[in-house]
């Protein structure tokens, strides 16, 4: 859900410890149900993805996170005392946590996520510090060098940031007397410790999200552009939103990483692998049913309607476009000659949220670079797309895109080779 934001946020290098600004808190009492709970949370938060480097200790940090500004390394949440934040008060964490300033006094970089995290109740903050003080081993790393080049490594223009952009820490988080249980849980979760607008929230000027909660606005999950993906818009929309998807059908892609409808790509894959799939069904309910109350971000858009006209075009051997014939020599015999693929195997196109966005990028970045699906408890079977980056060039890869944002009754926009040269590039360079 999300490396370039994340990275944008995470706070730097180790600095000097300063005086505390605020009287340290008695740590909460770390009893085992407590801890318990902390990991949970942590893990509905998805703290292990920017905390973990590949092959690294949990939580020792060190993952580089690519920025407009530099690079900028994910520090040690280990308590490790030296390295880590051992020597980190309750009130040092919960600075850091939901008000964006470390303990040294300097503003983090809003990658942690924390205009999210200002939501989270002090009760599950205290849980959290107990599974992060008492449930997580110490480990000796050092904070890595951030690659930002001075004058943009300076901190005081963060503090400018954080006084605008991020929202006052609450001290609590009443539902709103419209709300049933399941829906304020839904609420809770995903404009809190899921943190979901960081990635499908599109973000404005000054790399701030454009809305934080459903209240600010349409902008809210309606996606957002991260490290050549398009983080799906979360809305109800039809053609390229969740107004196809039932609650049912949200609750198995979060728990499996897979549905009838999509398969997880890109950072979504941490997230189902690394978060959502260790959530209580109650909780992914809830999230499902927040998500589902949405409104479309365009109202009175017509929905999208299958066609059978391609695919008896192509059965018929009669592909209308060179698209069409690329698709069958690459595409068709996962995803078949009528687009709607194998169920929890090769995802359907016809229909698809992610073929329907107006940002065709990651159809565009799955086609280059291919994608597995995430090994989770309840789908342990990984399934791969190979890339075809070696062998469709920029032109041909547009044509196969275009055909497919076209075909079976879906509606989008044509793709260029300039649109896929763009893509290619980025791509090539993260490799």
């Amino acid at each position: 859900m999300k490396r370039f934001f994340r990275a944008f946020l995470m706070g730097a290098s180790t600095a000097v410890a300063a005086t505390s600004v605020f009287a340290a808190a008695a740590a909460p009492s770390a009893d085992a149900a407590l801890i318990q709970r902390g990991e949970y949370l942590a893990r509905a938060g998805d703290c292990m993805a920017c905390h973990t480097a590949k092959g690294g200790k949990p939580f020792a940090g060190g993952v580089p996170l690519a920025t407009p500004i530099g690079t900028v390394y994910s520090t040690n949440i280990t308590p490790d005392a030296k390295t880590g934040i051992g020597d980190y008060t309750y009130d040092d964490f919960d600075r850091a946590l939901r008000h964006g300033v470390a303990k040294a006094g300097y503003t983090l970089y809003p990658a942690m996520p924390y205009p999210s995290y200002a939501k989270v109740r002090p009760d599950d903050v205290k849980a959290l510090y107990a599974y992060f003080m008492h449930g997580v081993a110490p480990v000796d790393a050092p904070a890595k060098q951030n690659g930002i080049p001075w004058p943009l490594s300076m901190r005081w223009p963060l503090g400018i940031w954080r006084s605008v952009f991020a929202p006052a820490v609450a001290t609590d988080v009443a539902a709103s007397p419209a709300d049933d249980a399941m829906l304020a849980r839904g609420r809770y979760l995903v404009e809190g410790l899921g943190h979901c607008g960081a990635c499908h929230t599109a973000r404005g000027a000054m790399l701030q999200e454009k809305a934080l909660t459903d209240g600010d606005g349409p902008a809210f999950l309606n996606g957002g552009t991260v490290e050549q993906w398009f983080a799906n818009d979360l809305r109800s929309d039809d053609a390229a939103g969740l107004g196809a998807w039932s609650t049912a059908d949200i609750v198995e892609f979060l728990k499996s990483g897979r549905n009838a409808h999509s398969a997880a790509f890109g950072g979504m894959r941490e997230v189902v692998a690394d978060s959502t799939q260790y959530l209580s069904d109650g909780d992914l309910t809830a999230i499902a049913t927040y998500l589902k109350s949405l409104a479309p971000a365009k109202p009175g858009t017509p929905a999208l309607a299958y066609s059978n006209a391609t695919a008896d075009l192509l059965r018929a051997g009669h592909p209308p476009t060179n698209g069409a014939r690329l698709f069958l020599d690459n595409c068709a015999a996962c995803h078949r000659s009528d687009g709607n693929g194998y169920a929890a195997v090769f995802p359907s196109l016809a229909l698809s949220p992610t073929v329907n966005a107006a940002d065709p990028v990651s159809l565009i970045h799955l086609v280059l670079d291919g994608s597995t699906m995430p090994g989770t408890a309840s789908a342990p079977t990984q399934f791969t797309m190979p890339g075809f980056a070696q062998r469709l060039s920029d032109e041909q890869v547009a044509e196969v895109v275009t055909f497919i944002r076209s075909a079976w009754g879906n509606r989008a926009p044509s793709v260029s080779a300039d649109d896929v040269r763009k893509v290619r590039g980025s791509v090539s360079a993260a490799r």
